[in-house]
């Protein structure tokens, strides 16, 4: 599995907000733009919420199983590798759910300020692309929990006795 990207995420996010700024120019101009769901930042804020505390009980599990310590709690193998992947997978719907966001709230801060409902709608845009970059922050997070630790016995050079 390759590792998560941080330049990859926001390039989704800004081809994103973009492409989600430009269509709800054009929805505007056509039509009534929809809203965004009230729900959508505490969505965000509850998927941070669990990759963030799937990432403290793994390493507190494998910092456990590393010590040996006596009573340590064992580690399914396929557990971090599972973990590591729904981080992935998180970090890039969020990145994409952010920059739509993201692009929608611009238009609504830019075009249509005066419109009282449009700020509470700009908030909640705002408040989701903070939600996406918790996700973003807590996948990362996770991914860098579930890593293997380098082999730094295979990479010495052999030492000789004398």
């Amino acid at each position: 599995m390759n590792q998560l990207r941080v330049r990859t995420l926001a390039a989704l996010f800004a081809v994103a907000g973009v492409l989600s700024w430009g269509a709800a120019r054009l929805w505007d101009s056509l039509g009534t733009l929809p809203g965004v769901p009230v729900a959508a930042p505490i969505v965000l804020g509850a998927i941070a919420a669990v990759l963030l505390a799937t990432a403290l009980s793994l390493r507190s599990k494998l910092k456990a199983q590393r010590e040996r310590e006596p009573d340590a709690e064992g580690v399914d193998p396929m557990m971090p590798a599972r973990a590591a992947l729904f981080g992935q997978a998180s970090a890039l719907v969020a990145a994409l759910v952010s920059g739509m966001y993201g692009g929608a709230g611009l238009f609504l801060i830019t075009e249509r300020a005066d419109v009282p409902a449009r700020a509470s709608q700009s908030l909640y845009a705002g408040l989701s692309v903070v939600a996406g970059i918790a996700v973003i922050a807590a996948a990362v997070y996770l991914e860098r929990v579930c890593r293997l630790p380098d082999d730094d016995e295979d990479h010495r050079p052999p030492t000789s006795r004398a």
